[in-house]
């Protein structure tokens, strides 16, 4: 049952990164709760389906503020699939060099601050513009994607690096190469992709070891609550705070 194949491919994802990766998520979650507890951001970015974690961490039942969503429209919203913002013009858009760049120059940073770049193959050209110019700017650089199973694959960029070899810590998703894990009879390509499922599952293992640290050092976080269980009367409230602070971040206050 093929049903049953992705479930397993997926545990094994899952179980590969619980057996390799947790020094790695250590070493990210120190980086990242240095940021929040100094005020500052942890810069979430991504392309096509990697920004499937960066929209899963904040806002997010069970996330908390010092997370930052950049989102860029056209290289995430393909839905349409052809027409306007295809598939072909994402296709095109996020290995176009300098992209990254004209992204990166309609924020503002500080050198406290994370760059968290989710990146599937680490190949394509608009991660690695973020990423080198966050580090230009002083910034420590995460980046999560499957690093060992693109490891020496040639890069698209001028630089001739790929994202993995820019990052200061990489998370690897321990997915395959393929993404798709399932074979199919009588096809060529392959069914059932893990590669959101492994950086969901990062991702959540990295934010609950952030806000580890941050609780054991008394920091305060203003956690996004469940706000549908009925008899919690305070739910709004700490909604309001939580986003309260976070305006109170953005505006720099």
């Amino acid at each position: 049952m093929l049903a049953k194949k992705w479930l397993s491919n997926a545990r094994e994802v899952m179980d590969s990164i619980e057996n390799t990766q947790i020094e790695n998520i250590m070493k990210a979650a120190e980086i990242m709760a240095a940021s929040i507890e100094s005020g500052r951001w942890v810069h979430t970015f991504g392309c096509g389906h990697a920004t499937i974690p960066v929209e899963e961490m904040y806002p997010r039942i069970g996330g908390f503020v010092g997370f930052h969503p950049m989102i860029e429209l056209p290289l995430s919203f393909f839905t349409h699939i052809t027409g306007e913002m295809g598939v072909h013009q994402f296709v095109f858009l996020e290995r176009v060099e300098g992209y990254g760049n004209e992204i990166m120059k309609s924020y503002t940073f500080d050198e406290r601050d994370t760059m968290w770049l989710f990146s599937h193959s680490g190949i394509n050209n608009v991660n690695i513009d973020v990423a080198l110019e966050a580090k230009r700017m002083g910034m420590k650089v995460i980046v999560t994607g499957s690093a060992s199973a693109f490891s020496g694959v040639q890069t698209r960029h001028s630089t001739g690096k790929q994202i993995f070899e820019i990052a200061d810590v990489v998370i690897d998703t321990c997915v395959p190469k393929t993404d798709a894990s399932v074979d199919l009879k009588n096809h060529q390509d392959k069914i059932g992709p893990l590669s959101t499922m492994g950086f969901v599952t990062s991702v959540w293992m990295t934010i609950c070891t952030v806000a580890e640290i941050l609780a054991d050092r008394n920091v305060k976080l203003y956690i996004h609550p469940s706000h549908n269980v009925p008899g919690d009367t305070t739910a709004r409230q700490r909604l309001d705070a939580a986003l309260s602070e976070y305006k109170r971040r953005v505006a720099g206050v």
